[in-house]
């Protein structure tokens, strides 16, 4: 069973904590030593980002995370030979998050069987048309036992949030907010109407809450309204900070997520 569907049937109860970090940043090498110090430490399943020159729905510690990495030298290649190396270590599931040039300069069927040789689960293409995604992604994805994870908005219908369950697998990505990635301090009336809209609507699909996770407040918020939440901005800055450190960014990170 592909490890994302398997970690959502067996939590039981426990709610979930995933994070992201951009792949190579801040150095080129330290990609595994990251993934293997959060797995050591709990996290529920990994976002891996793909360093792109333009990432549209990032703020700007993750662009800035971005421009570090590929000017560190990190490409999808060198990316796909850090995971297959730890391969064997990985016992949660990686998610790649990317935008959808490189994966198209890759080559998709390419892109697909990589992710499999290197243990990844799932994919997170901000900008995959659904249309292109049903007609030419899902088939071969599907072929590699690949999730492709679809994010929501408070913007999106619920025609196209019930169109999104009914044709994808794994989890819903439910994005707090319309605007770009960053931490906040806690979640807003309008946002605690959309996580409780988008629980009556019954979904599938299990759903994870990113985007704004920063302390205790809207971490709370996040796993009350969903299967768990999932930590970017943040704790790319505390990577950052420690220099690359993974433990000591994430005793920063859970210090900062206890108040």
């Amino acid at each position: 069973m592909n490890k994302i569907n398997s970690l959502f049937n067996n939590r039981g109860d426990r709610k979930l904590l995933s994070l992201y970090f951009c792949a190579g940043c801040p150095t080129l090498e330290g990609t595994g030593d990251v993934i293997l110090a959060m797995q050591r430490r709990g996290i529920a399943m990994i976002e891996v980002g793909i360093p792109f020159s333009d990432p549209l729905a990032d703020g700007p510690v993750i662009q800035s995370a971005a421009t570090q990495a590929l000017k560190n030298g990190m490409s999808l290649k060198t990316l796909f030979g850090q995971l297959k190396a730890i391969k064997d270590q990985v016992g949660i599931p990686l998610v790649l998050m990317g935008y959808l040039n490189p994966i198209l300069h890759y080559g998709i069927e390419e892109f697909c069987k990589s992710c499999v040789e290197s243990g990844v689960s799932g994919v997170i293409i901000p900008d995959l048309p659904f249309k292109d995604y049903q007609e030419i992604v899902k088939p071969i994805a599907d072929k590699y036992d690949l999730r492709i994870i679809m994010l929501i908005t408070p913007e999106t219908s619920e025609e196209r949030i019930r169109f999104i369950d009914d044709n994808t697998d794994g989890f819903v990505y439910m994005v707090s907010s319309a605007a770009i990635t960053g931490a906040q301090k806690s979640f807003d009336d309008a946002k605690q109407e959309y996580f409780r809209r988008i629980n009556a609507m019954n979904l599938r699909n299990p759903r994870m809450i990113g985007f704004g996770i920063s302390n205790k407040q809207t971490l709370d918020a996040a796993q009350q309204n969903a299967a768990g939440a999932i930590i970017g901005s943040k704790f790319v800055t505390l990577l950052n900070e420690t220099e690359g450190d993974a433990n000591a960014a994430l005793d920063k990170l859970f210090d900062a997520l206890s108040h």
